[in-house]
């Protein structure tokens, strides 16, 4: 019997792991899922982590996403903020989820 990911629940503050799932997988995964999801994807050697953040773990980001900006703006330097983007290296097997992305702007 095959699942869909469509079927799969993760509570707030939980999580899934999914071993052997190979780079092609991984990506499938992503596109299945979406861009607008409260779950956060890390991929590491074939290993799969699916989680939800607790409503806390949003507050804090928030928080320190604010205190990243002012100190940003504090040193005068151009940036843009990318939000939860996936970081992905098919080289290095590993790809990951951070709360909040910033790039400087040149």
């Amino acid at each position: 019997m095959l699942l869909e990911l469509r079927q799969l629940k993760i509570q707030p503050g939980h999580q899934i792991l999914l071993k052997d799932i190979n780079w092609q997988q991984f990506k499938n995964i992503l596109v299945e899922l979406g861009e607008n999801r409260a779950s956060r994807l890390s991929y590491s050697n074939g290993l799969l982590e699916i989680m939800v953040p607790l409503p806390e773990h949003e507050k804090a980001k928030e928080i320190i996403g604010d205190i990243i900006k002012i100190l940003l703006n504090a040193r005068g330097l151009n940036y843009d903020s990318l939000g939860s983007t996936t970081l992905k290296n098919e080289r290095m097997n590993r790809a990951v989820e951070p709360d909040a992305g910033y790039i400087s702007k040149m």
